[in-house]
């Protein structure tokens, strides 16, 4: 591991942030001319955005293998979210990246429809290969509410919850979630749990106290150990994303989710990549923005039915085990890496910054 020095402006103004994000290409770029040796993989993860671009040209230098990890596609996120000042510049942004992932031996995608965009965008199928993210499955595990301390802890014994659990972003759809719960504030045993934080949660306070909610509780991103309570904490679990995003970022929140055996109640576009995987693995429901009375019918429903709940939960978890699980995103990973490697060459990849996830050069953060 190689860490790079870069500003530290932080998120609090846009061009502090692109000062940032600046100096550490600049470092990383560095630190791979002086690293990358002919045959070597460089994996290049798209945070920051346009990672790709930089890495390709070290990697064509040098003599190296490029594989692209793509966790979105930017510009397009930016340009869908209108952050100011991209619009301009996104057409040679795209051009840019896309050259660099044409020039890679692959490009790791998270879904279907994300791999459509990039084979719509002119980079070949077989340039192309979708390894969801993953959660550990060993330490978030189904578990039965009556054995989790949150339940006391947070007051909502004998409730149905519905639960909402990390980044509350741009990207993301609550006025549906709080509509809902208005409309179900005089039904006592349902509770909307709200864990996390983002630049919508303020907002969802707001709308909360200003419709009287009492059936809404919010608390901060909780500690690793203790994810696997709140996560097992919602009967039914909230995910998410407004249909101009879909192919460009995929939620990970759904993969602890179903680690932990919950099902999903998706909010979004009806054919988006989770909508897709919630029917094939029957392990939840689907509804566009702004489907209240359809959303509250249901939530009311299966308040009603527990075997409906527990049995997409259970869907939920063997869907984990078979698809979702670190073993079997690491053993993808192996594979693609041993068969993007030069013949008698080790394995090996670059890592100049820390990350969440192991082999790739990115930014934390």
């Amino acid at each position: 591991m190689h860490r790079v020095r870069t500003s530290r402006f932080g998120r609090a103004s846009l061009w502090g942030r692109v000062i940032d994000y600046l100096t550490f290409y600049l470092a990383a770029t560095w630190r791979l001319l002086c690293l990358i040796r002919p045959g070597d993989i460089v994996v290049a993860k798209t945070d920051p955005p346009m990672m790709s671009v930089p890495a390709a040209w070290v990697v064509k230098l040098k003599g190296g293998v490029l594989v692209n990890w793509v966790q979105d596609l930017f510009p397009e996120v930016a340009t869908s979210l209108d952050v100011y000042g991209v619009r301009f510049a996104a057409p040679m942004l795209k051009r840019l990246r896309n050259q660099s992932l044409r020039q890679g031996r692959s490009n790791v995608v998270l879904g279907e429809i994300m791999a459509e965009r990039l084979r719509g965008e002119g980079v070949p199928s077989d340039q192309i290969t979708i390894i969801q993210n993953w959660a550990d499955g060993d330490a978030i595990q189904p578990i039965d509410k009556r054995d989790n301390p949150l339940i006391r802890e947070w007051g909502l014994e004998g409730k149905f919850v519905l639960g909402y659990s990390g980044n509350m972003g741009h990207v993301h759809e609550f006025k549906t979630m709080i509509d809902a719960a208005e409309k179900l504030n005089d039904v006592k045993e349902i509770a909307f749990v709200f864990v996390g934080d983002g630049i919508a949660r303020q907002w969802l306070i707001a709308e909360a106290a200003r419709r009287r909610l009492t059936n809404t509780q919010f608390f901060p991103y909780q500690s690793a150990d203790r994810l696997r309570w709140s996560l097992s904490l919602p009967d039914v679990h909230f995910v998410s994303l407004r249909p101009t995003l879909e192919g460009l970022i995929v939620p990970s929140k759904f993969y602890g989710i179903a680690a932990a055996g919950r099902p999903i109640i998706h909010i979004g576009d009806p054919d988006g990549e989770i909508a897709r995987v919630l029917e094939r693995e029957r392990c939840g429901w689907s509804f566009c923005i702004g489907e209240v009375d359809a959303l509250t019918n249901c939530i009311l429903r299966l308040s009603q039915e527990g075997c409906e709940v527990t049995d997409a939960g259970s869907c939920a978890r063997r869907a984990f085990d078979r698809k979702y699980s670190r073993l079997h995103a690491l053993d993808s990973w192996r594979l693609l890496l041993e068969s993007a490697a030069p013949e008698a060459s080790p394995v090996k990849a670059a890592v100049p910054e820390s990350l969440e996830h192991p082999l790739a050069v990115g930014r934390k953060g």
